[in-house]
């Protein structure tokens, strides 16, 4: 059994008063009083005032070095494509390596240009320090390798980007039909998969295909087949470049037992000691209800939970039922305090959220469920929820968050079959992260996608080149790198 241990999340100088002016100093005196007076006001404390670190300046062959890593920065992800940037010096030079260590180390994108939905927030980073101790020690090679995501996960799409761009940059791929001969085929399919070889199986090179892009591996070039291979390889680097950035909102320790679900894939992971050791199928938001990117603990599991229906869902989609229609099926309706009327869906066997429910603080009343609903899990197709997570195995899920705990050790199954709604704490509350991944690599360096539902890697990856831009005014200018629609 896993056993989850508690671990936490990772995160000058001071005016005084000889620093303000006299008058600032002088006591007031009070002429005599002709009525009852206010007590004095209160003084405030003057706030802290973080002195800036000074950065030495730097030598003539760290300022070559540190112009010619700031041309690098397609390599990473933030721009589309190699730019010319003119050479800087001084004060300019200090800025924009400042500001490209920043963009390393919690993305390009400032969190005000965030969506409201983009709940993942990167950790707070003063690059000052590390570069001034940097170019003190003549170390900035050094320190410069330590600012970007210190995951597999982020070398592998930096590895992947090279190779795409490599694509790119020879003309991209053909277009396929259903009547592209196999020659042709196998061929487009060799650019992304080396492992492709002249004699290969068509069927067997379609289904590795298929994996890949997340698609049922039927080994024929279906409709849904041909529309993976069809997209653009400049959309394929979006995707890539908008991944990493993810990546780069990532704190640089994560808790090493933790629950993951890819929001695009519809696939929860279960880390122990940092390596996964179970997964399930999930269903998530439609591109209607997009589940939110967060990292929250699940602190409590309701056992036979009843459903509170959103007033969003209850007037969209139940309301205009009719009350017949909702007593027959078993929901109640209820006042509420303030006059009006909401919908409750009963514990039970045909609950929305099954037998159990995991819980976890965030604006956005999401949850970790099950449900009775079991044949989306055979799908490929598997973003269908109102933005919560369906779970293909709740009660393996809840068993692992409660085993060290003797008195639960178990006895999901038993409370269960109780029937009675109860709220079980964990033992020690579980970190879980919903994020969106729809580009990663696979050990051998092959690049996997799924599908972008939410328009976000697009979107993404707009703004990271618009952000580049405007950070960079040196920048020559590159053309559109995809579509918003």
């Amino acid at each position: 059994m896993i056993r989850f241990s508690t671990l936490a999340l990772l995160s000058a100088s001071v005016l005084n008063a000889s620093t303000l002016p006299a008058y600032a100093q002088t006591p007031v005196t009070q002429p005599p009083a002709l009525a009852p007076t206010l007590p004095p006001a209160q003084v405030q404390p003057v706030p802290a005032v973080p002195l800036l670190v000074p950065i030495p300046p730097l030598s003539a062959a760290q300022e070559a070095w540190a112009n010619g890593w700031l041309r690098g920065g397609a390599e990473q992800g933030l721009m589309a494509r190699s730019k010319a940037t003119a050479s800087l010096t001084g004060d300019a030079l200090v800025s924009a390596v400042l500001d490209r260590a920043k963009a390393l180390s919690t993305g390009r994108v400032d969190t005000a240009d965030f969506l409201e939905i983009w709940a993942l927030r990167p950790e707070r980073f003063d690059p000052r320090p590390g570069l001034a101790k940097a170019v003190a020690e003549d170390r900035l090679a050094q320190w410069v390798n330590a600012l970007t995501p210190p995951y597999a996960g982020y070398d592998g799409l930096r590895k992947g980007l090279a190779t795409y761009e490599a694509i790119r940059d020879k003309g991209g791929w053909p277009v396929l039909t259903a009547t592209s001969a196999p020659m042709v085929v196998r061929a487009r399919i060799a650019l992304e998969d080396k492992s492709v070889t002249p004699t290969e199986n068509l069927t067997d090179v379609l289904q590795r295909a298929q994996r890949r892009y997340g698609l049922n591996p039927t080994g024929l070039l279906d409709a849904r087949t041909l529309a993976a291979l069809n997209v653009s390889v400049d959309d394929r680097i979006a995707a890539i470049m908008a991944n990493m950035e993810r990546w780069r909102w990532m704190p640089r320790r994560l808790p090493v037992n933790r629950v993951q679900v890819n929001i695009a894939a519809a696939v929860l992971t279960v880390f122990q000691g940092d390596q996964p050791v179970t997964s399930m199928r999930a269903v998530t938001g439609s591109p209607q209800n997009a589940t939110p990117m967060l990292t929250s603990s699940i602190h409590s599991i309701v056992v036979n939970p009843p459903w509170n229906v959103p007033m969003s869902i209850a007037n969209r989609e139940l309301f205009p039922k009719g009350r017949a229609t909702l007593a027959r099926q078993g929901y109640k309706i209820i006042k509420t305090p303030e006059g009006g009327e909401r919908i409750v869906q009963p514990a039970g066997p045909n609950s929305a959220l099954g037998r159990l429910k995991f819980d976890f603080a965030n604006p956005f009343a999401v949850y970790l469920h099950d449900t009775p609903s079991r044949g989306k899990f055979a799908s490929y197709d598997r973003l269908a929820s109102h933005g919560c997570i369906r779970l293909e195995k709740p009660v393996s899920l809840a068993e692992l968050m409660v085993a060290s705990d003797p008195d639960l050790n178990g006895q999901i199954q038993t409370l269960i079959d109780a029937g009675k709604t109860q709220r079980v704490s964990l033992p020690q509350e579980v970190a879980v992260y919903l994020l969106y991944w729809t580009a990663f690599a696979s050990s051998n360096g092959t690049m996997s996608f799924r599908a972008d539902p939410y328009g976000w890697d697009k979107l993404l990856a707009a703004k990271i080149e618009a952000s580049s831009r405007r950070v960079d005014p040196t920048a020559l200018p590159s053309p559109t790198i995809a579509s918003k629609d």
